[in-house]
């Protein structure tokens, strides 16, 4: 597409009746830092699983969704095929790689590396999108709404970078209350107060997708522990289990979300007469339990692969229940915001998986994984199998 001058158009993306905006190249060359970042955050957890290190990782695992999701945001408003929105894009991805790089030491000796660099993404991409926009359009004032409170929130993340310890934690938990409270409270400023979810004109096929993609980035680092693993353990019929256990759950984890519900989210969202608020509800926040149950089941494969005998220990049982828990948790909550009820399906699936804690510290590593996997297959299959029969009944 070739660029038109600044004074003729803006940047932002051009609507067409009944045709979805499709997801661009740079969008995806952009989401190969995520694909480090997540990777960066479950290793990150599997060093660190204490308390402690577990709520560290969730301050990180928040900072790194809500700069994407934020871009994604963005690149649904502007036209990533226009070269400043393709050099912007460019200038998150060298910010997002020293992100990405100070994740193992972002509470020691990289805090304000790691502040310094969400900051100049968060505030930097609003920015752009703020004075790139001309004041004549309605996105414009959403624009320097939501500039305001990401300049109040890095103040936050930078005092809490340059410190270190208890102090460090507090402040960036402040900084992630004020992104997160952000959409819901419409960016209020004083004197020019909230934007609407109808101010939000979303093209809701492009986020559907864009959401999608993030959860092949996970997925995919998933497949990259267990594979990496995989590699470097000596090959028996038991690690073999363990490794067939781990691609297993990962292919069903893929199937409960792809087969039904990004599709149903992507009709859904198109359809909608506020497709801003759905997707601030559905894709926004409720995506994020989804990607962190996947996040911590890769935690479980790693440590299933390098010790699927014995007992398993506290971390095994949280990590290998904990994220399928999580996931099917997260995927209950988007399917309920798309479809308006609830699958039984993943509601059996979260009550077997509950069930089965009590009995965790008894079963091997290898043995707690198989199951957590069996329950993932099992409600996918119910799923497939109930909307399946429910399609083929005949209509009354």
């Amino acid at each position: 597409m070739t660029e038109a001058p600044a004074a003729v158009r803006n940047l932002l993306r051009v609507r067409k009746p009944h045709e979805h905006s499709r997801v661009t190249y740079v969008e995806l060359f952009f989401d190969l830092v995520f694909v480090f970042a997540v990777t960066q955050v479950s290793h990150f957890l599997l060093a660190h699983f204490t308390p402690l290190g577990a709520l560290q990782s969730l301050i990180l695992m928040l900072a790194i969704w809500w700069v994407w999701v934020y871009t994604s945001w963005i690149t649904n408003w502007l036209d990533p095929e226009l070269t400043r929105v393709r050099l912007m894009l460019f200038a998150l991805m060298s910010a997002g790689l020293l992100l990405s790089t100070s994740i193992p030491r972002a509470f020691e000796s990289r805090g304000l590396s790691f502040a310094l660099a969400f900051v100049a993404m968060q505030v930097g991409r609003s920015a752009f999108a703020t004075f790139t926009t001309p004041r004549s359009e309605p996105l414009r004032l959403n624009f320097v709404r939501i500039l305001s409170w990401l300049v109040i929130s890095g103040v936050f993340w930078l005092a809490g970078g340059a410190l270190d310890g208890t102090a460090q934690i507090a402040l960036w938990l402040v900084a992630l209350a004020i992104e997160y409270t952000g959409p819901v409270a419409g960016f209020y400023v004083p004197w020019i107060g909230a934007s609407t979810t109808q101010d939000w004109s979303v093209e809701g096929g492009h986020m559907a997708e864009r959401c999608a993609l993030f959860i092949i980035i996970a997925l995919g680092e998933s497949i990259v522990v267990t594979g990496s693993t995989f590699a470097g353990i000596e090959w028996t019929v038991t690690t073999f289990g363990a490794f067939a256990s781990t691609l297993l759950g990962a292919i069903a984890m893929w199937w409960i979300y792809f087969h039904i519900g990004v599709h149903l989210g992507s009709e859904r969202i198109s359809q909608s007469s506020d497709p801003g608020r759905l997707a601030r509800l559905a894709y926004t926040y409720i995506h994020l339990p989804i990607v962190a149950g996947i996040v911590v089941t890769a935690v479980s494969d790693e440590q299933v692969l390098a010790h699927p005998s014995g007992h398993s220990n506290i971390e095994v049982t949280l990590t290998t229940i904990g994220g399928p828990l999580l996931f099917l948790l997260g995927v209950l909550l988007f399917k309920r915001a798309v479809r308006g009820h609830l699958q039984p399906s993943h509601m059996a699936g979260i009550a077997v998986l509950l069930a089965l804690i009590p009995f965790a510290p008894l079963m091997a590593p290898l043995a707690l994984s198989i199951a957590t996997t069996a329950i993932l297959l099992a409600v996918g299959i119910w799923e497939a199998v109930s909307l399946g029969a429910a399609a083929r009944s005949p209509v009354e």
